[in-house]
């Protein structure tokens, strides 16, 4: 009887090892690297064609921007940048967007990296996002602002003042909203894109260091990113309600959410993401921390081929990669 009673608990922790390595293998798989020969310091955001088939990495700490080849997993181009950080890619024209916050500029290239037109004047350029149905670019930038920009004339046609510096931020499709992280103030800024007017200031209570954002529009969802402490906060986007708070990888810079699998993907300088699941709009959980490396915060999810992509800056003996992950 002593031999099964002290049995069981081996058993249980055994089983409980099984259980979370098929967790961690069911959301995400390992399928590789591509190396990012020569690149050294810190990779900050990316952004990928509709197909997968290029992607574009701000390799900040080279002051590099790359076009990188998915399929035979190399990089195919290259240009320089002064300090890049935001990164997007605007699937009308083909032309990329990119932030450079050490030259105070949003320059626009074409997918093979050639420069095409410049804005000027936007100190800390950081994030970038894109409507596609006005045709327009947002950049972050300064000490708070979002820019709107033509990006067919490269012009800043209007500036939608914030209360500091803007990190992620978020654009409804079917509706007029902009969700934005202001970590110096602590809270989300809820801005009307049409009347580019503030509509609602969202403190955080009980995390700070407000960095990565995602939206479920359909479930009226806001996912939030903190570094202090390291947790995923889930906001109801109508009221800014908090709904779930739960533990997340250290030092996060990326977040996303899948559509489809309902899953949400958190990245962090720690060395992990950590996967968590949307039951429904009130429950969540964290299904696994998979293993990534150290520094490597920043990522980008491409639902069409189920990729998750890590950016691993250059450390040591640690090499200068994007690790490629499938998703369901």
């Amino acid at each position: 009887m002593k031999f099964r009673l002290r049995a069981v608990p081996i058993l249980l922790v055994a089983a409980l090892g099984v259980l979370t390595a098929r967790a961690r293998a069911s959301v995400l798989q390992a399928a590789g690297a591509i190396p990012l020969a020569g690149i050294q310091g810190r990779i900050d955001h990316m952004a990928a064609t509709a197909d997968g088939r290029l992607l574009f990495v701000a390799a900040l700490g080279a002051n590099r921007l790359l076009s990188l080849d998915t399929q035979s997993a190399r990089a195919i181009a290259a240009a320089k940048v002064s300090v890049p950080q935001g990164v997007c890619y605007l699937p009308k024209s083909g032309k990329v967007a990119v932030a450079a916050g050490g030259a105070g500029t949003l320059t626009f290239y074409t997918r093979d990296l050639k420069p095409l037109g410049a804005v000027r004047g936007l100190d800390d350029a950081d994030n970038v996002r894109y409507d596609a149905d006005a045709n327009l670019v947002y950049a972050g930038y300064g000490e708070g602002a979002l820019a709107v920009i033509d990006p067919e004339r490269a012009v800043q046609t209007a500036k939608i003042p914030l209360d500091g510096h803007p990190e992620s931020f978020q654009l409804e499709m079917r509706g007029t909203r902009i969700f934005v992280n202001v970590p110096s103030a602590g809270e989300i800024e809820v801005i009307d894109r049409a009347s580019r007017k503030l509509l609602y200031r969202w403190k955080l209570k009980e995390a700070a260091a407000n960095f990565p954002m995602a939206l479920d529009e359909a479930g009226k969802r806001l996912f939030i990113g903190t570094r202090n402490p390291a947790r995923m906060v889930v906001l109801e986007a109508q009221a800014g309600r908090e709904v779930a708070m739960l533990s997340a990888c250290g030092d996060t810079d990326d977040l996303f959410y899948d559509t489809v699998s309902r899953l949400i993907y958190l990245t962090g300088g720690q060395g992990c993401v950590s996967v968590f699941r949307q039951a429904d709009s009130m429950t969540y959980d964290r299904l696994a921390s998979v293993t990534t490396a150290p520094g490597a915060r920043t990522a980008l999810l491409v639902p069409g081929v189920h990729r998750l992509y890590v950016a691993v800056p250059q450390r040591g003996a640690q090499r200068a990669e994007i690790m490629i992950f499938n998703t369901p």
